[in-house]
């Protein structure tokens, strides 16, 4: 896949997270300076110090959903909390949003025994609001990576090959062989990835340059990626309970 093929990325963050520096609407114009169709706009979960208190989800009804020829995606990266998978915020806030993608970061989640770690993020798989796991290959906890990729097939969850956690100036060690596992895992078991830029500032939004290099490597298909596939996303994204 090549960088002009890219039309969405929807793991991003703005100021109201507290450690980004874009507002939304100049995330919104880098989107449409760079040919994206879809953009997503994912503030951290309360659990992160310094980000959005509930009230700013509660009011995500006065931003226009369409800007700039881009069409706006409003939700929240979660946080899981423990070993069974259970996230941050209310099901109140759950249902005022756009997208919802949850992962475990070290901030609020106390690091168990991989069967632990992987027990708690299948626990988020299977929670019928969680749309796409954010950065599962980043290293933050030992998991088993084969029953993640098979219940997320089973769930229509789709698994994000994250471009941040990849940056070298992250340190982080084991994210580059845990992204190519799961890379070859998804291609094994023909199951989409979404790539996700985790966007802090405008100017990385889309920036995918950390993850080509592993889709090269396993040779993954252009086919299992939904980046370049508006519709493909729209109708992956799991739905909400009735």
């Amino acid at each position: 896949m090549k960088p002009e093929q890219i039309l969405l990325d929807v793991h991003t963050h703005t100021i109201a997270s507290g450690h980004a520096f874009s507002s939304l609407q100049e995330m919104v114009h880098a989107a449409a300076d760079k040919g994206l169709k879809i953009l997503g706009i994912t503030e951290h979960a309360p659990g992160i110090p310094g980000t959005c208190a509930p009230i700013y989800f509660r009011n995500l009804h006065v931003v226009p959903r369409h800007m700039y020829g881009v069409e706006l995606l409003l939700g929240a990266e979660l946080n899981i909390l423990d070993y069974e998978g259970h996230i941050d915020l209310e099901e109140f806030y759950w249902k005022m949003l756009d997208i919802r993608i949850a992962g475990i970061h070290s901030l609020c989640y106390q690091n168990g025994t991989v069967e632990q770690n992987t027990a708690a993020m299948l626990g988020a798989i299977h929670h019928p609001y969680v749309q796409i796991i954010s950065h599962p290959g980043d290293g933050t906890a030992d998991l088993l990576f084969e029953p993640i990729v098979q219940a997320a097939k089973e769930t229509g969850t789709l698994l994000e090959i994250n471009n941040s956690s990849l940056n070298p100036v992250r340190h982080k060690v084991k994210a580059h062989d845990n992204n190519l596992e799961i890379l070859r895992l998804c291609k094994q078991y023909e199951i989409p990835v979404i790539l996700g830029s985790d966007a802090h500032i405008s100017f990385s939004i889309a920036q995918y340059d950390h993850i080509y290099p592993l889709l090269q490597e396993v040779d993954f298909p252009d086919r299992l990626i939904v980046n370049d596939k508006p519709n493909l996303f729209k109708q992956l994204l799991k739905p909400l309970p009735a």
